[in-house]
């Protein structure tokens, strides 16, 4: 890549669903084209440095959408909650992101996914056009996320760095703190 001097690459939600994945979704180019695409599946969390864009210790990629999310070592696990993403002028609802922690056999890592998709409602009616005519070689754009990976621990570390962190980020952050709460 022939990126400028200096170039840090911290965007927030909306820019990522909407500067990115809208255009991917779109067969649009993103000029520069820095997020990479990547096939999550085959890769543990901790093979992504070099194969994914990395800033600080988060990487980014696009992916295909799959509800198998099985590595040569472990899984994501959903963690059962998606957020909305509304675009911060028309309130627009935009995107979704799904939160997913990395498991090794049984045992809850800290290695955290959001993956960044598109409203059901944009990708269902491409979907059953495609399928309807039977067109099946055709790869279907309306499938992409963009996968954003860390460990959960150090993102405490880059909070200070600029790195927005949503509402429920921070409430997942908290919730090792939980152990250390007595209750009466």
């Amino acid at each position: 890549m022939n990126l400028p001097p200096g170039f840090r690459f911290f965007p927030t939600d909306e820019e990522l669903v909407v500067h990115f994945l809208q255009r991917k979704a779109s067969l649009l180019p993103c000029h520069p084209d820095v997020i990479p695409d990547l096939d999550l599946y085959p890769y543990d969390p901790w093979d992504l440095p070099g194969k994914a864009l990395g800033e600080g210790r988060q990487w980014y990629f696009y992916s295909r959408k799959t509800q198998e999310r099985v590595t040569s070592n472990g899984y994501w696990g959903s963690m059962g909650i998606d957020e909305p993403i509304f675009t911060s002028s028309t309130h627009k609802k935009v995107g979704i992101k799904k939160y997913l922690t990395f498991y090794l056999g049984d045992s809850q890592t800290n290695w955290i996914m959001q993956e960044y998709s598109l409203p059901d409602s944009s990708s269902s009616s491409r979907s059953s056009k495609r399928s309807s005519r039977g067109s099946s070689h055709k790869p279907d754009y309306s499938k992409w996320v963009i996968c954003r990976v860390y460990e959960q621990n150090c993102s405490e570390e880059e909070d200070d760095d600029g790195i927005e962190l949503s509402c429920l980020d921070e409430v997942f952050l908290s919730l090792d703190d939980l152990d250390e709460v007595s209750l009466p």
